[in-house]
């Protein structure tokens, strides 16, 4: 693989959704510690916010491991879509049609496809979305004006966390943070994010743009 693509999947977050987001699978399994009942009131909190918050949009600021930022605007239609569109000169797009995480970056003019289950994006696209099943709370946080909430995937032995953070008064997803099993985290601020209805579906819609003899089926 070119070295420089490698790093491009590298700096993705999303979402987001790219090779240095660890996949939801490969987080760490560790002796569950029972949550007091103030934290799982949290979780519970932070679970019913997600699962109604079918339609938004607004701002994201993604800081890699080594320090390096990007921005751009999303959308999230939720069960299972999303659309991270980072801005100029990036060249990155990433989105979700439900099934399959799509990433194209028309700089190197690459595409790649990601099962949607298979990155921290699954965790809060989910249709139901549960924290006591497969996943595990390992810390809530809070903060003067919110809480964070830590969590591993209970099945897998690959060190690894995906953190999401919440703001209070109101309640609002404020971004996440996910640690590989480098310890390398990378972080994605979420602002303005709002309720909205009716977003176009054709922005969940990312289909290869090369053609079909050129580049497919190379990673």
């Amino acid at each position: 693989m070119h070295p420089t693509l490698t790093t491009r999947r590298r700096l993705l977050a999303l979402a987001a959704a790219a090779a240095a987001v660890p996949p939801l699978q490969a987080l760490a399994a560790t002796a569950p510690t029972p949550l007091s009942a103030d934290d799982q009131a949290l979780v519970d909190k932070a679970v019913a916010y997600l699962q109604g918050l079918t339609e938004a949009k607004g701002r994201f600021v993604q800081t890699d491991a080594r320090g390096a930022t990007s921005q751009g605007e999303l959308f999230l239609k939720r069960p299972g879509k999303a659309r991270f569109a980072y801005d100029p000169p990036s060249g990155l797009l990433v989105v979700s049609d439900g099934g399959a995480v799509a990433i194209a970056d028309s700089r190197l003019k690459t595409f790649d496809s990601y099962p949607l289950m298979a990155t921290p994006l699954s965790l809060f696209l989910a249709k139901t979305i549960r924290l006591d099943r497969g996943v595990q709370v390992t810390r809530v946080a809070r903060a003067a004006d919110g809480f964070t909430i830590t969590a591993r995937d209970g099945k897998k032995e690959t060190a690894g966390q995906i953190a999401l953070t919440f703001t209070d008064n109101p309640l609002v997803l404020a971004g996440w943070a996910v640690t590989d099993a480098q310890s390398r985290t990378t972080q994605v601020r979420i602002a303005g994010l709002q309720r909205v209805t009716g977003l176009d579906p054709s922005l969940f819609v990312l289909k290869d743009p090369r053609p079909k003899n050129v580049g497919r089926g190379k990673m």
